[in-house]
């Protein structure tokens, strides 16, 4: 059975939200009879709804009820939780495993980003954050270090001199280790294999659970894991400037630069290994993908398929 259109996702994905979520009244409820007997599309279309609802109750238990207080967190807007929900009616029928890119390891974090959004902020210290797409990060300071734990995504640090005495330490924690800021401007990226840390001004010392601590000065950065710092690099300036929308990408494979496209739109970007070699240079949008990904199409020998606003391959012509 084919997919239903994405305008009868979008909607069915609005009466889910209303009806289990909202406190439907019974003039909605009635509204809801109405639009679901309008044709058989509609019909099919909240039937996909119900057994994304019903999928909750067979995956494992955590996940299942950590993904509905999600959908039903009032905190959230309306705009991020339909587009959670309709990107679940497009791409879950497929088992509990399509569950996994929900950011669900951002859950009860202190500051958060949607897919596609980014976040500045000034700490109680001075120092300033911005916040990357799809990202999740905790603030803790006390009187003895100014911590912040990245759960997921990426933050630009610029630090400020600490006003309480004695000096406390500014360090950036993860799964993998902490980076302990040394008077800087540097970017922390909580990857799915490594992390990785880029210098800007001053230096850092970068802190593996298991491995040698090392100092990396500006203009360098570094990809670590647990177990230690597994490759060194030059670093441009031009690397924070997704902080403005905007990825310069250098003589760049097509696949590298879709895998960064793709952090700022929810949904599934895929890329053929056909074309996944084509060099891309150029400034794309990271504020409006779809007019990246038009460049890239005007540009290079592909061709750009889209099923609906959240599955879209890149092939060749």
């Amino acid at each position: 059975m084919s997919l239903p259109a994405p305008q009868l996702l979008e909607e069915a994905a609005e009466w889910l939200l209303t009806l289990n979520f909202d406190g439907a009244n019974e003039a909605q409820r009635q509204a809801f009879e109405r639009w679901r007997a309008q044709s058989e599309a509609h019909g099919a279309a909240w039937a996909r709804a119900e057994r994304v609802m019903g999928t909750f109750a067979s995956v494992p238990v955590d996940i299942g009820q950590q993904t509905v207080r999600r959908v039903g967190d009032r905190t959230l807007s309306r705009r991020r939780t339909l587009r959670l929900l309709t990107a679940l009616l497009v791409g879950l029928p497929g088992g509990w495993l399509a569950l996994r890119p929900l950011p669900l390891d951002a859950l009860g974090a202190e500051l958060t980003t949607a897919i596609g959004e980014r976040r500045s902020l000034l700490l109680a210290d001075g120092s300033q954050l911005v916040l990357n797409s799809d990202s999740a990060l905790d603030v803790r300071f006390d009187a003895g270090i100014r911590r912040l734990h990245l759960r997921r995504g990426e933050v630009l640090v610029t630090t400020h001199a600490d006003p309480v005495v004695p000096r406390r330490p500014f360090v950036v924690s993860l799964a993998q280790g902490e980076v302990e800021a040394l008077g800087t401007r540097f970017s922390v990226r909580a990857e799915e294999t490594l992390c990785r840390v880029a210098v800007f001004a001053h230096g850092v010392e970068v802190r593996p659970q298991q491995g040698a601590a090392i100092r990396l000065a500006a203009g360098q950065q570094a990809w670590f894991d647990a177990r230690g710092v597994q490759r060194l690099a030059p670093v441009d300036e031009d690397a924070s400037l997704w902080t403005h929308g905007m990825l310069l990408a250098h003589d760049r494979p097509l696949a590298e630069v879709l895998a960064e496209l793709g952090r700022y739109r929810p949904g599934l970007l895929r890329c053929d290994p056909v074309v996944a070699g084509l060099r891309v240079s150029g400034a794309l949008s990271l504020d409006d993908t779809d007019q990246a990904l038009l460049a890239l199409e005007r540009t290079l020998p592909i061709r750009i398929t889209r099923r609906t606003r959240y599955w879209v391959a890149v092939g060749a012509p």
